[in-house]
């Protein structure tokens, strides 16, 4: 089966995306990037293995220009890069399971892609850099097989003027100073989807916080200094409760980076976070945004849905996060919360399916919500003791891996000792909203 045939299906809510022919193992990235004039050159190695047979395969890359393509594993007969995509063929059926170590060099000025949902991808700031690629924007800045059931191991170096910070995913493994130019290098051991791939460039301080059970730190502007360690004051105690909750934190450290802009919305990315100037303030709209995006490193980055239109184990999942942060805080327990955005859901739309809300909806707020409400709905089926071992099961089993929702379905009847078909159609796929039950009171 060729890519071309299997690339347009590979996840129809990111159409043009991905190709299921093969699957990426690892990516090397060597970029240099010069921030007056926006420019990126790049060098990307990836080793993949077929899964199919095939005598082609395409790779996503938007904007930017390849200079060179080189093969190893197999014969390439000639390549093209169009419409964003690049696509090798080779000179004969290659069979599945052969790997290939591909090396392409690119360069030019890196732009958001365009999709369902809006941009994404890499973004210039005042004065320097983020990466915010959900869902589709990892190839605004490397040549990858994007699509979200495709996780990879990755090494991310970048070269950039000494006066800028890099952050990437993983750890810092090492910074080089060569003139006037530094080169950061960080390894991402954990498998990872594309779209999780970050690097925030910015002229940061660091700042370490104490007590967490892992590396954690916050990259910020120096005028930042002050809000952003009150903002984020309770960092570590929310992964200590997450880590209750969940199970451990699930990579080596965590990354937080404060632009010196103002963002519409925060976002995660595999082990790092990104928020905005303007999220560093101890209200609680700020504040479930750092729970969220904390959340997502569990729900979302360690645990990835296969597919986006099962993207509620992603928001669902992360917006009861903030509820469960909200009760362990004082604020307002998870019954309270669940009481006041099912009120306000009850005068919504009630014209979605949160199992399947379509590519232009998967963002809608009434999928994170009612997600949300279909957790605390099965909290209060099967009590919190099994609620609570369902989640940290979750996570344990398919750490570093793709799932679906019915595998999540699948999980939650082994745990209840019954099947759960009702609770899960009325709240994910059916549109009218159910009634909200309360939970047991406690002995």
């Amino acid at each position: 089966m060729s890519a071309n045939a299997t690339s347009i299906d590979a996840d129809p809510y990111v159409p043009g995306h991905g190709d299921t022919a093969y699957g990426v193992d690892r990516y090397e990235l060597d970029l240099t990037y010069k921030a007056a004039g926006n420019h990126l050159t790049g060098r990307a190695q990836l080793t993949v293995t077929l899964d199919s047979d095939t005598p082609t395969i395409a790779l996503d890359l938007h904007a930017l220009k390849v200079t060179r393509v080189d093969v190893k594993g197999a014969t390439l007969s000639r390549w093209s890069h169009r419409s964003s995509r690049l696509t090798l063929r080779f000179g004969e059926t290659v069979p599945a399971g052969t790997v290939l170590t591909l090396t392409i060099a690119y360069a030019g000025t890196p732009r958001t892609v365009p999709g369902p949902d809006g941009r994404a991808g890499w973004e210039e700031l005042a004065d320097g850099v983020i990466v915010a690629a959900q869902p589709h924007g990892a190839p605004s800045w490397f040549p990858c097989n994007d699509r979200s059931a495709d996780k990879a191991t990755y090494r991310i170096s970048v070269t950039t003027d000494t006066a800028y910070t890099v952050v990437a995913n993983g750890s810092l493994i090492e910074r080089r100073k060569a003139g006037r130019a530094t080169r950061w290098t960080y390894a991402m051991d954990e498998p990872m989807a594309p779209y999780l791939a970050t690097v925030q460039i910015g002229r940061y301080e660091t700042t370490e916080v104490a007590g967490a059970a892992v590396p954690v730190r916050l990259f910020h502007a120096a005028r930042l200094r002050a809000v952003a360690g009150q903002a984020f004051a309770d960092q570590a105690r929310m992964i200590e409760v997450f880590s209750t909750l969940f199970g451990p934190y699930p990579f080596a450290e965590y990354a937080v980076v404060v632009t010196d802009d103002v963002l519409e919305i925060p976002l995660e990315s595999q082990a790092v976070s990104t928020f905005g100037a303007n999220h560093c303030t101890r209200s609680w709209d700020a504040q479930r945004l750092i729970a969220h995006e904390l959340s997502h490193q569990w729900f979302g980055n360690a645990v990835t849905a296969a597919q986006w239109s099962d993207i509620w184990l992603h928001e669902g999942f992360a917006c009861y996060a903030e509820w469960l942060w909200s009760e362990a805080a004082g604020i307002a327990t998870a019954q309270e919360q669940a009481v006041r955005h099912h009120q306000k859901l009850a005068t919504s739309a009630q014209d979605i399916l949160v199992g399947a809300p379509g590519a232009s909806d998967m963002f809608d707020d009434r999928v994170y919500k009612r997600g949300a409400l279909t957790l605390h709905a099965l909290r209060s089926e099967v009590g919190d003791v099994t609620f609570f071992a369902i989640l940290r099961d979750w996570v344990t089993r398919h750490h570093g891996g793709v799932v679906t929702t019915a595998q999540f379905e699948a999980l939650c009847d082994r745990a209840a000792g019954r099947r759960l078909a009702g609770l899960f159609d009325v709240w994910l796929r059916q549109p009218a909203l159910p009634a909200l039950p309360a939970l047991p009171a406690l002995p």
